[in-house]
């Protein structure tokens, strides 16, 4: 929210108090800081009697974390939800003198001006990472609305750039946007967002957490230009300063904090194939579908049945529509005799017409109003009500309808909405319905992703979710929600997954070929290329079928192509997925993760690092002219071999077939033997394709189960498995040796070209 008429005047009715001095400052129980802060100098005894006075609380939940918590007032009761946090010693360390008082977690310290004006620092290493001045922090009041606010901002660095706040398709870089963290049902074509998530990363080497559920507007270098603002109508406000120094850093201490992303099961990284929305389709449609994927050699891992696998105005029931799917148990079982995944869509509403409102109405498990009537209204579903997730007899009430699913041979679980919450409701828990708004989601996809882990086991569970904030990273995997099929739409769905991925989301999908309309066989070619090339691939739409045929011939060509080409990348891919679940570093990268000194990275957003050594440039246009910036060094073009070399932009134009795809010097890409399905043995065949290694540079590399180390030694690269129970390769440039199976060393003489 903004408050400011300018940078002298407030707007009218806003008042402000903001805190002129330390008062006093006592250590608390738990190794931290209390302070208290008049609104005004205080000169003498008659300046201590009236307020208000801001109490700040100083904390550490982690090592280089640092939270301040600022209350106003102390006498309202705790309000629900709160994120669930993860903390670990931090054994902090307090120092105080005349001019300041401070707190240090790890390298990471916070110092308070104890004389002079108000100031509060944020320092690592000696070094000012951001800072709190006065007339930044404060109670802010709006006489028009009886809005009370508590406001923090905090100092942004000259060339400073801003990334995250959740899954947002406008510009990357956040400088300059004015972003309300309040999830919406708003597409992919404005300012409003399904995944809302009040935690910004900066190039400056912090980061920053908003640790409040509910509605939190932040000002990124607009309101006024050389901070960022942030503020909530609360009493008492909490947030976090995550050291980095690296942007890597910020989001691995970060994901430690709020929750890092499950490992999904090898098999969902594989071809998704849909129904499509509001398609006529049944038994014989979708059959027709796979068998024509098949005929066509196109390796598919998952089928996606959407909303009418249920009958039209009982969404959610949960039953499958007898009229064109008589035999679900017979029909699954079919699926899977071909090698298939099943995932069916669900959303948390329940229809007035489904069976289960009066049932979930009768048994207290609707979401009521304040008279006790349970909430309704006709949007997306006649009638329809929400599912009370604060109530544990309702999420196993819930939980139980999935289960049968489960047992019928269903997989997983397409969690679609979440978004649209009200507020004039009562939680049965008491929930706050404001804090409520964005958490519902998490609720919601907690309780399906247990029954999936419950069911399944650990890492079998995978949903495909749309909204999400804060901590939902924890239940992947996510997708870009209702994009149009147009090139400009491409590019913005680029743009949320990169920023979902530098707020803490390790997985992240798209329809590909857009939701909305019908691609033309130009866009929707070039979009298989982008989606196949993507943490999860997903052929989906809204009112016509994504097989590839219905386009043209050479689209199935292109799906053929980039399917397989993923397929044999999976002993790469999934060992990024691993990183992502141990490290919270996503699987899609935007450029400046991968390169934080790197100045011509910051405002990169039509490509990307597939993991660490894959860079991806999507073309966007039907003639496949495209223009990307290649970083420093010698970058190898997979598979053709072509090098460039940067630091510089280059432009390009690519058939169909193509699009940049460029190996980082250094790196050694394991590739699979198999192109047929994702989830096979990966270490099995495997051969490492080393790319530019310098002299005396050793790489390992882990696959499965077996770590592999490559070591250059002149012009030869020697290279060893730790445990070399199948056979495996060593490549470079056209070179290859091959390892029979048990054999742990190889040796490669590398070719002339390679020897730079």
């Amino acid at each position: 929210m903004k408050f400011s008429d300018g940078y002298w005047l407030l707007r009218e009715g806003v008042t402000a108090a903001h805190p002129a001095q330390v008062l006093d400052v006592a250590e608390t129980a738990d190794g931290g800081l209390e302070i208290h802060a008049p609104a005004r100098p205080v000169h003498g005894r008659g300046d201590l009697m009236t307020g208000p006075v801001l109490t700040l609380a100083v904390h550490t939940p982690m090592p280089d974390v640092i939270g301040l918590t600022l209350t106003h007032f102390t006498g309202e009761p705790p309000r629900r939800p709160v994120f669930a946090l993860t903390g670990a010693d931090p054994r902090p360390e307090l120092s105080h003198d005349d001019e300041h008082v401070s707190l240090t977690s790890g390298a990471l310290s916070v110092r308070v001006a104890r004389s002079g004006p108000w100031q509060v620092e944020f320092l690592a290493h000696g070094r000012v990472l951001t800072a709190s001045g006065p007339q930044g922090m404060g109670i802010m009041r709006d006489a028009a609305t009886g809005g009370h606010y508590l406001r923090e901002q905090l100092d942004l660095g000259v060339g400073s750039a801003v990334y995250g706040l959740g899954e947002r398709f406008g510009p990357l870089v956040r400088n300059g946007q004015a972003v309300d963290i309040w999830n919406a049902d708003g597409g992919t074509a404005t300012e409003q967002a399904y995944k809302n998530v009040p935690f910004y990363l900066t190039d400056a080497g912090y980061g920053v957490f908003v640790d409040h559920p509910g509605r939190v507007g932040f000002e990124v270098g607009s309101e006024t230009v050389s901070r960022v603002q942030f503020s909530a109508e609360t009493q008492r406000l909490t947030y976090y300063v995550i050291h980095g120094p690296t942007p890597k850093d910020i989001l691995r201490r970060y994901t430690a904090l709020t929750g890092r992303p499950a490992l999904p099961p090898a098999w969902s990284f594989g071809l998704w194939l849909s129904t499509s929305f509001t398609t006529s389709y049944d038994e014989e449609t979708v059959t027709s579908f796979i068998e024509g994927m098949r005929e066509r050699e196109l390796p598919l891992s998952v089928f996606h049945f959407d909303c009418f696998w249920m009958r039209e105005f009982q969404w959610c029931d949960f039953r499958w529509d007898p009229r064109v799917f008589p035999d679900p148990e017979g029909m699954l079982a079919r699926l899977k005799a071909k090698g298939l995944h099943v995932c069916v869509w669900i959303n948390p509403y329940i229809a007035q017409r489904s069976p289960l409102f009066a049932e979930g109405k009768a048994l207290g498990h609707l979401l009521r109003r304040p008279d006790g009537s349970v909430w309704q209204w006709d949007m997306w579903q006649p009638g329809m009500a929400l599912v009370d997730f604060t109530s544990p007899a309702a999420r196993e009430w819930y939980a139980s309808h999935l289960e049968a699913l489960l047992a019928q041979g269903v997989d997983c679980f397409k969690t679609d909405f979440g978004e649209r919450v009200p507020e004039d409701v009562e939680w049965s828990d008491g929930s706050d319905p404001e804090r409520m708004h964005n958490y519902y989601t998490y609720l919601y996809n907690r309780t399906v992703f247990d029954v999936l882990r419950g069911h399944r086991g650990e890492g079998e569970a995978v949903l495909f979710a749309r909204s999400a904030t804060a901590g939902s990273q924890k239940f992947p995997v996510h997708w870009g929600g209702d994009c149009e099929a147009t090139y400009a739409s491409m590019a913005e769905s680029l743009r949320g997954g990169l920023s979902l991925g530098l707020s803490g989301f390790g997985f992240w999908s798209h329809d590909i070929g857009g939701f909305e309309g019908t691609p033309t066989p130009a866009l929707f070619k070039r979009w298989l290329a982008f989606g196949l090339l993507s943490s999860h691939s997903r052929l989906h739409g809204s009112s016509s079928y994504r097989v590839p045929w219905l386009f043209d011939e050479e689209s199935v060509d292109v799906l053929r192509h980039f399917t397989r080409l993923k397929l044999r990348l999976m002993p790469y891919l999934y060992e990024a997925a691993r990183t992502a679940h141990e490290e919270g570093v996503p699987v899609m990268r935007a450029m400046v993760l991968e390169f934080p000194e790197d100045p011509g990275c910051a405002h990169l957003e039509r490509q990307y690092m597939l993991g660490p050594d894959l860079l991806v440039a999507p073309v966007f246009s039907d003639e496949g002219d495209v223009s990307y910036y290649v970083p420093d060094g010698t970058w190898t073009h997979h598979p053709s071999g072509r090098t460039v070399t940067g630091p510089r932009w280059v432009r390009e134009r690519h058939g169909f077939l193509g699009l940049p795809l460029l190996v980082r010097p250094g790196a050694v890409l394991p590739v699979g033997a198999h192109a047929d399905r994702p989830d096979y043995p990966h270490a099995d065949g495997v051969t490492l394709r080393a790319y530019g290694l310098t002299r005396g540079a050793q790489v390992t590399v882990r696959v499965a189960d077996v770590t592999f180390t490559v070591v250059r030694e002149g012009d030869t690269l020697r290279a060893s498995a730790s445990e070399p129970s199948a056979p495996w390769a060593l490549a470079a440039g056209d070179r290859v040796a091959h390892a029979e199976a048990g054999t742990g060393f190889l040796t490669l003489d590398l070719p002339e070209q390679d020897r730079w």
